[in-house]
């Protein structure tokens, strides 16, 4: 049994709690650190988010509840430490877990900047310990069945795809524009889809940008993603549009030589496959709500903790991969130039 210490009760913090209760007897949080006393006492009322279940009164009964980081890092009954931190504080809190002897899980994107990244992969590396962080798209039915079929090459090879993800302003996020916060909508959001371009297609060689700035951060933006294959076309939309009507879009169109697979959340287009013989195809999928695909995710955590080799979803160095692309795309955007990424 993997024994998890969860960093943060917040909405993902109460989500990571939530589905660690599906995966049985495999895994048990035993402890968990935040600093609103009344969360740490099981009231969760206050806890709010853009989907799933909304926060109630929890039963904390056996596990063991800090209010500083350095209790639960020292903690001799803890395995992993879940971070479900804000992001200015995962290389730090990260770092410091790993040096403690503990596996660390932490709630994406890896860090805000790229040399804080390359320090939690280095250290994660130095002291033997997994450094996974929870990128949970590959886990949600569509994007699974989209990795899935890369990968066995049922329909031959990737020639491509559009990805898009925008969201109406989160008012709720009061340091959402915050470079130093959250990051913006290019770290925050479009860092999913980057996450799983470079899943898919590899590390582009170069990035050439087009968008709107909001302060230090990008608000709205296209990307073109340049490969050593000039035959192989791959774009993202993502950002905040101020029309609160649409809160939250993501879609795919992905290219392979004998199909194209198609989805589209805001148009409630379930995923589709246009097959190279004029077939419209929807695959059954996995029935569930949006906890299950969390619950896949960390299962595939608990997988690398025990067998102790690197998850190919999780793998902290892909992580910082996605956020290499994202700080690429936004000094594309700022200088209107096409970027290389190394």
């Amino acid at each position: 049994m993997i024994r998890v210490g969860i960093a943060g009760i917040g909405f993902m913090g109460m989500i990571h709690y939530l589905a660690y209760q599906r995966l049985g007897e495999r895994v048990k949080v035993v402890a968990m650190c935040e600093k609103d006393r009344q969360r740490l006492q099981g009231d969760w009322r206050s806890i709010k988010g853009n989907f799933g279940p909304q926060g109630e009164i929890m039963n904390l009964e056996g596990i063991a509840r800090y209010e500083e980081l350095a209790d639960l890092i020292t903690d001799p009954q803890v395995d992993m430490i879940d971070i479900c931190l804000p992001p200015s504080l995962h290389a730090q809190v990260a770092i410091a877990a790993l040096n403690g002897g503990k596996h660390v899980l932490c709630e994406k994107p890896i860090a805000l900047y790229v040399d804080d990244a390359e320090r939690m992969v280095q250290t994660a590396t130095r002291v033997g310990k997994q450094l996974m962080i929870a990128h949970v798209l590959p886990f949600f039915p569509a994007y699974r069945f989209a990795h899935q079929v890369a990968k066995s090459g049922q329909y031959g090879k990737l020639r491509g795809g559009m990805f898009e993800r925008i969201i109406s302003d989160p008012l709720w996020l009061r340091d959402f524009w915050d470079p130093n916060g959250c990051g913006g909508p290019m770290v925050d959001l479009h860092i999913h889809d980057a996450h799983f371009i470079r899943l898919l297609f590899g590390m582009p060689k170069a990035v050439h940008s087009v968008g709107r700035m909001r302060g230090e951060v990008a608000e709205f933006f296209h990307s073109q993603f340049l490969f050593d294959d000039p035959d192989l076309v791959v774009a993202a939309t993502g950002g905040v549009i101020y029309q609160q009507g649409r809160p939250f879009t993501n879609a795919f169109e992905i290219h392979f030589e004998k199909a194209t697979l198609v989805f589209d959340s805001w148009a409630n287009l379930p995923l589709t496959v246009l097959t190279e013989d004029g077939k419209v195809e929807r695959p059954d999928l996995p029935a569930g709500d949006e906890v299950d695909a969390f619950a896949q995710e960390l299962a595939d955590a608990l997988a690398a903790v025990e067998s102790g080799q690197p998850s190919d979803l999780l793998d902290g160095r892909l992580a910082r991969d996605a956020l290499i692309l994202g700080h690429r795309q936004t000094q594309s955007i700022k200088t209107r130039q096409t970027i290389a990424v190394a």
